[in-house]
């Protein structure tokens, strides 16, 4: 068994995933203190009642090199962050003020939830489908902070419904199993008022513009 174990441990390779190590200490980006507009309050006269204000190496330049970034989340009376996933870094949610419903979505799609208050934290992993609901009738106010310098975000509705070009008819009338009706209803909540909400696309369309012909030849 040991001769075994030690004929295995040979021929093992060592790999390490890590930041690349730093060319300087810092960045100076800017002089001033208030150039990303982390101090302003965020608009929640809106749909949704919530708003995010993301300060990354895309808002901060004195963020770069160092790996992290920050954001802060305004919430009216029972506003919503939506439904979202940073796909480059995991996040670390802490509420200021109010009560928030929070809750993740793994990736075997089980649900881990929970009611936050004042003081209290919760991580959400990089990738994983996240969001938090105001539970109260007043304001609530909430910081997060990220292992990334440019986390991203992409907004689960919106990138199924509000992509430029669309995607498909024919995906999206299989994959949610309903009529154009229905994707057409939900596009024109995402897709910008200036863009027809008539104009969707479907494989005999796409077809028609690239001038194939639709066979069973393939």
């Amino acid at each position: 068994m040991v001769v075994a174990l030690l004929s295995i441990t040979t021929h093992l390779y060592v790999a390490n995933a890590a930041d690349p190590p730093l060319l300087q200490d810092f960045c100076v980006g800017t002089n001033d203190p208030n150039a990303s507009g982390f101090h302003i309050r965020g608009d929640t006269n809106t749909t949704l009642g919530a708003e995010a204000t993301l300060v990354d190496v895309n808002r901060f330049p004195a963020l770069n090199t160092l790996g992290v970034a920050l954001a802060r989340i305004d919430f009216g009376p029972f506003g919503l962050n939506t439904p979202h996933l940073h796909p480059r870094g995991s996040e670390i949610f802490a509420v200021l003020e109010g009560t928030l419903y929070a809750g993740i979505v793994t990736s075997n799609y089980t649900l881990y939830d929970a009611v936050l208050r004042k003081g209290d934290m919760i991580v959400f992993p990089q990738g994983l489908i996240h969001f938090q609901l105001n539970l109260g009738k007043s304001k609530a106010f909430a910081v997060a902070s990220f292992g990334s310098q440019n986390p991203g975000r992409v907004n689960i509705a919106d990138g199924v419904f509000g992509t430029r070009p669309r995607i498909l008819d024919d995906v999206l009338t299989k994959g949610f199993q309903v009529d154009e009706t229905v994707i057409e209803r939900l596009r024109a909540q995402f897709l910008s008022k200036n863009l027809s909400t008539n104009t969707g696309r479907s494989i005999i369309k796409l077809l028609a513009q690239e001038d194939y012909l639709a066979d069973d030849t393939y």
